[in-house]
């Protein structure tokens, strides 16, 4: 889509479910679900594909609701994020996840993803086929097992089943060095709008899908690896030409993410920046053609 195509940002208040304590079912509901409040705008909630950047701090976790009504969970930020991440699920009146996806096995992105196994139904699992020693990916491993899944193996080429939309796993491709680059990328397209999910990559994996000469035009990219200097290359940023970029990100990280060098890039390249450290958990209303709205929750004035 041509960056002068009119987009509709619309900032709003989000508010998060109390936590609550999570007992083992099949269902999984918290004492509170304020429920998601839709923008004000000429959008209809039919025919709409709602994609959330969940604030889980220095970490990851996007839920995608699909106008068919199916629900795919990109991560599910760490360890200390289960409850956050089931009172999100079930405010946003999520009863069951249709596709849940570990990106890699960083602790930062599956943390609490055997909390939604075992909390929600899952139908379909993608995992990068590479392990990892720690209990956090153990923990995962286990719920699957436990809930009778199979893991599908995420790598590039794969397409993943969604009613009239098309979801197309493009990396990673082959074996790598850094855990990072074993991220599942994601593109995922509605009509005429596309996006793309790149969990950790950094440019390494990103050299390997332009030299693959896939499609990478998106609209949105969620932003490699929480803004590291490690991803976001100028080609690849060239190639995928977003109007917006999200980075998820705690508050005053240890690691300084997003980098400077990364906010120049963006910024050079005329890409509007939305970032969860910043703004909250950000929710993206698209209807497959010309109109897309954002909703924040700003934590800072003027940001």
């Amino acid at each position: 889509m041509n960056k002068k195509t009119i987009f509709g940002i619309i900032l709003g208040v989000l508010l998060l479910g109390g936590c609550s304590n999570l007992l083992l079912s099949d269902s999984y509901a918290p004492e509170s679900q304020p429920a998601l409040s839709e923008p004000q705008s000429a959008l209809s909630d039919d025919g709409l594909l709602k994609v959330h950047y969940i604030d889980v701090g220095q970490g990851d976790a996007i839920l995608i609701q699909t106008p068919a009504a199916e629900n795919i969970l990109i991560d599910g930020g760490g360890n200390d994020d289960e409850r956050l991440i089931c009172d999100y699920l079930a405010s946003q009146e999520v009863k069951k996840i249709d596709v849940l996806v570990g990106t890699h096995p960083h602790e930062d992105h599956i943390g609490g993803l055997d909390a939604v196994v075992n909390h929600f139904p899952v139908e379909n699992v993608y995992l990068p086929r590479v392990t990892h020693n720690t209990k956090t990916y153990e923990d995962l491993l286990q719920a699957i097992k436990g809930r009778g899944l199979k893991v599908k193996t995420a790598q590039a080429g794969v397409t993943i089943p969604v009613t009239n939309l098309n979801c197309q796993i493009l990396s990673p491709a082959r074996s790598y060095e850094n855990l990072n680059d074993f991220s599942a990328v994601i593109k995922l397209d509605y009509g005429q709008q596309s996006f793309l999910f790149c969990g950790d990559a950094t440019e390494t994996a990103e050299l390997d899908m332009l030299a693959a000469g896939y499609n990478l035009q998106s609209d949105i990219i969620k932003i490699g690896h929480h803004g590291s200097i490690s991803s976001s290359s100028r080609r690849f940023l060239k190639s995928v030409a977003p109007v917006y970029a999200v980075i998820s990100c705690g508050q005053d990280n240890a690691y300084g993410h997003p980098h400077k060098e990364v906010l120049a890039r963006l910024k050079k390249a005329d890409i509007n920046v939305l970032r969860t450290d910043k703004q909250g958990t950000i929710v993206v209303f698209a209807d497959g053609k010309n109109n897309i709205e954002i909703k924040t929750n700003s934590k800072e004035n003027g940001e």
